[in-house]
């Protein structure tokens, strides 16, 4: 099926664009942001995802502010074309590519809607490509980017409106595509010899003049088979940015960890993060938490709305829920990302530190699938 991409010489298969260079099920391309006010008032989260071999695209858009946290999602059928980021509602707008873009939520039923703009600071953070290999297949093979930058516009959620303004509005961007679980369960075949292991460990944080950029996947017994460390020039203006990457960019050569947790869960209570270069150069970072937003407010372990999943031809719901009241190692509330105030030789920054801990990891003391910490 041809696509509007075909007109421009992208061509990677001799396949049209439409078409992915795999039939896997699993196959995927992601748009997700992140943006927060500085002294974390507020959160918000933003996904949309085209599972071009299962003929879906769906999206999230989610909120906590005050205690609550309130979330749309939505799902339909794919139209076949690659430019198409819209679903039902909502809408990705590229203005200019690897720059300025523009996220929208028209008034709908649920009453959730924000239009927003994203500027960047950086240049794009191209991580190492991720790869994770099961006992009979690739669990996950993708590659991803990320860009730091500000937000300008508005939201509103059940009755509220909220101001974005890009003086305390920082945001992240991140995009990834290939593989990876979406979609029901795969059924057939003999069931898992174990339950499934990953501990992940994301900070993407924002300085006056710079971005630091950290990620570790661990095994079980902390091996990190993954691992990204870097610093990026931040820039006042986006016309100043040199290009699509930075040749100002420091990539370290690899990055340590300590996280404290919350007794009963696997939620940091307080980090230190380290990006370590070649020669021996350290940069320590803590960190201390200001808010916490759950990934399941745009799909992430979603038990309804996960990724990916048929929901009919448009399907669209909010839902809400007090952070309080949460079970803090229910498998939907595991995934996270928390506001954290970052501090490094004597700056302030401010940034996020996502965490997902499912089964056991040796250096924090989780034995079982679903443990606390003691």
């Amino acid at each position: 099926m041809l696509s509007k991409f075909d007109d421009y010489a992208i061509h990677q298969t001799p396949e049209p664009i439409a078409q992915p260079a795999s039939t896997d099920r699993n196959v995927y391309d992601r748009y997700w942001f992140n943006g927060y006010d500085r002294d974390g008032e507020f959160y918000f989260g933003i996904g949309m995802g085209l599972y071009p071999n299962l003929g879906i695209i769906d999206c999230g858009f989610s909120i906590v502010q005050d205690g609550e946290q309130h979330a749309f999602h939505a799902s339909q059928r794919a139209s076949g074309e690659p430019a198409d980021t819209t679903v039902g509602p909502f809408r990705i707008e590229i203005i200019e590519p690897m720059k300025t873009l523009r996220v929208v939520l028209d008034p709908n039923d649920t009453g959730i809607e924000c239009d927003l703009l994203f500027t960047p600071r950086t240049a794009c953070i191209e991580e190492g490509r991720q790869t994770m290999r099961g006992p009979r297949q690739v669990i996950m093979d993708a590659t991803r980017f990320a860009q730091m930058g500000t937000w300008t516009g508005r939201i509103r959620y059940a009755g509220r409106a909220v101001n974005v303004d890009p003086a305390r509005v920082f945001a992240t961007k991140d995009r990834s595509w290939g593989l990876r679980p979406v979609g029901e369960p795969e059924l057939g075949g003999a069931p898992a010899a174990k339950l499934p292991q990953i501990w992940f460990l994301w900070a993407p944080l924002q300085w006056d003049d710079h971005c630091t950029h950290f990620g570790v996947f661990e095994d079980e017994t902390g091996f990190k088979w993954h691992q990204d460390a870097i610093v990026i020039p931040a820039y006042a203006s986006p016309d100043q940015i040199p290009g699509v990457t930075d040749p100002n960019t420091r990539t370290f050569g690899g990055c340590e960890h300590n996280i404290s947790y919350e007794p009963g869960t696997r939620r940091a209570r307080s980090a230190e993060i380290s990006l370590i270069s070649k020669t021996g150069e350290r940069l320590d970072i803590e960190l201390e938490p200001l808010i916490c937003f759950r990934m399941k407010g745009i799909g992430y372990t979603h038990p309804e709305w996960g990724h990916g999943r048929w929901k009919g031809e448009l399907a669209i719901e909010a839902e809400s829920w007090k952070c309080d009241l949460l079970d803090p190692l229910a498998l939907e509330n595991l995934h996270i990302q928390q506001v954290m105030r970052a501090r490094c030789d004597g700056r302030t920054g401010v940034g996020v530190l996502e965490q997902l801990a499912l089964g056991p990891h040796a250096p924090s003391g989780f034995k079982q699938f679903l443990d606390g910490a003691g």
